[in-house]
């Protein structure tokens, strides 16, 4: 597949703003490789409670290190659940290898170089962004309200 349908298949797998069937099976797929060790190694799974059902929801993730701490990106913006989740209740789990405790805090510093920095770790999420991973800072500030950053701490 050349690179701009790779893109156009990635857009349309959540093309509601959701996952569709094949996102969701490849998510979880993902999700089981990266929990265990295998990928990337800013690739982690995530473990967020539902909001509304309490049940737990993982999906991989990638995570962002940045002037010595981590941070995570909503790459579908405020409307993504795990971002619902997580301003409902700031507490997950990062799995990679093994289980860690942590809390979520929605960053509002620097955002515009973590997001950079994001789309230089996350080639899945770049469809989903409507500027590229090389674009000058500037161009980045221009978006950062529409993607949620949040810092990963170790749970109190």
């Amino acid at each position: 597949m050349r690179r701009g349908a790779v893109s156009a298949f990635q857009r349309w797998q959540f093309r509601d703003g959701r996952p569709g069937l094949s996102a969701r099976t490849l998510g979880r797929l993902l999700g089981i490789a990266f929990a265990s060790g295998i990928g990337p190694s800013q690739a982690a799974t995530l473990v967020v409670r539902g909001r509304k059902t309490g049940r737990e929801i993982s999906f991989p993730i990638v995570i962002v290190a940045y002037e010595g701490d981590r941070y995570l990106v909503g790459m579908l913006g405020d409307k993504t659940n795990w971002v619902r989740n997580m301003r409902a209740d700031n507490r997950a789990v990062l799995v990679r290898r093994k289980r860690e405790n942590v809390s979520l805090e929605e960053f509002f510093g620097k955002r515009a170089a973590i997001l950079r920095r994001y789309l230089e770790l996350a080639a899945g999420a770049r469809p989903f962004f409507p500027i590229d991973r090389r674009a000058p800072l500037g161009d980045f500030e221009r978006i950062v309200d529409e993607y949620p950053v949040f810092r990963v701490s170790p749970a109190s």
